[in-house]
């Protein structure tokens, strides 16, 4: 496995700022965002012109760097949603206008994704309206959304199938798919398409109070991406506050709280061990949303809890002749 860094950590500094920085420390790939707005790290509409994807190839190989993958976490809620005011910042317009516009530009984020010969884009789903999940007032509103997910979905991921680019998406609160048995549910649905998979991303998962191991091991074969994130369940808070907390991020009395790995609850020992059983041997990939240290802080302390962790070859399998 290698140590990965999203960028849109440092969505303030130019790309070339950001790989310099990277690999300065010990990190291997990088993690491009691939949202429009607000973005100056990849233009996905630009990158596939002319010798555009093979120079930005060139200017991360030249760190020593690979991209791990191509990640649309907003522009991709658009599919399923929601369609009030939580997704109007993203694309105004009626609902049909906004699935249009997130199915377009997951699309040409895997037209990206073939160009730069990235093998995966990370994304959200989206879910209209999470309150389904509980039966009462409507029992059928979350079956009626898993066949939205398979016809809305399929259609872009037949397009992904065409640029021989998979599509991971990472369980989450308020998505369709949030935990092991809805990732399950959804290979299923799926009927296990190659283009679909998950960015695994054990600190959106211990909030649940899920083993996360048990997510590794059950979907074992369709763990595409890794995000290295941690989660804390705060003991001497959640008593007061539960593991699903309102409030501000930094509210010093809340239940749950991201964090960078080592400084949380995740069995990072564990996680790695069963990632290496399975057979994962791509890239875990930091991403910084610890309320608590700066980003600075983040990404030094995080290269040197992990880097030590990560297994680098497998078992070679027992000498006998050792033993006699």
């Amino acid at each position: 496995m290698k140590l990965g860094l999203f960028s849109a950590t440092y969505l303030d500094l130019s790309l070339e700022e950001v790989c310099k920085k990277g690999t300065y420390l010990g990190y291997e790939a990088i993690e491009l965002p691939a949202f429009k707005e607000g973005n100056p790290h990849l233009d996905v509409d630009d990158i596939v012109k002319g010798n555009n994807a093979s120079d930005l190839r060139k200017m991360i190989g030249g760190f020593g760097m690979t991209i791990s993958a191509l990640s649309n976490h907003t522009e991709s809620l658009l599919i399923l949603g929601p369609y009030g005011k939580d997704t109007a910042w993203i694309c105004p317009g009626t609902k049909e206008e906004r699935i249009a516009f997130g199915s377009e530009r997951m699309i040409a984020t895997a037209a990206a994704a073939n160009a730069l010969e990235v093998p995966v884009v990370c994304g959200f789903i989206g879910c209209e309206n999470f309150g389904r999940f509980f039966p009462f007032p409507y029992a059928k509103g979350w079956e009626e959304m898993e066949q939205e997910f398979v016809e809305r979905w399929g259609r872009v991921l037949d397009r992904f199938g065409e640029y021989g680019v998979k599509f991971a998406h990472e369980p989450h609160p308020n998505q369709l798919v949030y935990d092991v048995d809805t990732a399950v549910r959804s290979v299923e649905l799926m009927k296990g398409r190659k283009e679909w998979g998950f960015n695994f991303d054990p600190a959106n998962l211990i909030y649940l109070g899920i083993d996360v191991e048990n997510f590794i091991d059950r979907l074992a074969g369709k763990i595409y991406h890794v995000h290295a994130k941690d989660g804390e369940v705060v003991s001497h808070n959640v008593k007061v506050s539960g593991q699903i907390p309102t409030g501000d991020w930094q509210r010093l009395g809340r239940g749950f709280r991201f964090r960078i790995p080592g400084w949380g609850t995740v069995p990072w020992k564990k996680v790695i061990t069963e990632l290496s059983m399975i057979g994962y041997d791509y890239v875990m990939s930091y991403e910084h949303e610890d309320v608590t240290m700066s980003r600075e802080d983040g990404i030094r302390k995080t290269v040197e809890y992990l880097k030590p962790l990560l297994i680098e070859k497998p078992y070679e399998g027992r000498n006998d002749a050792l033993f006699k």
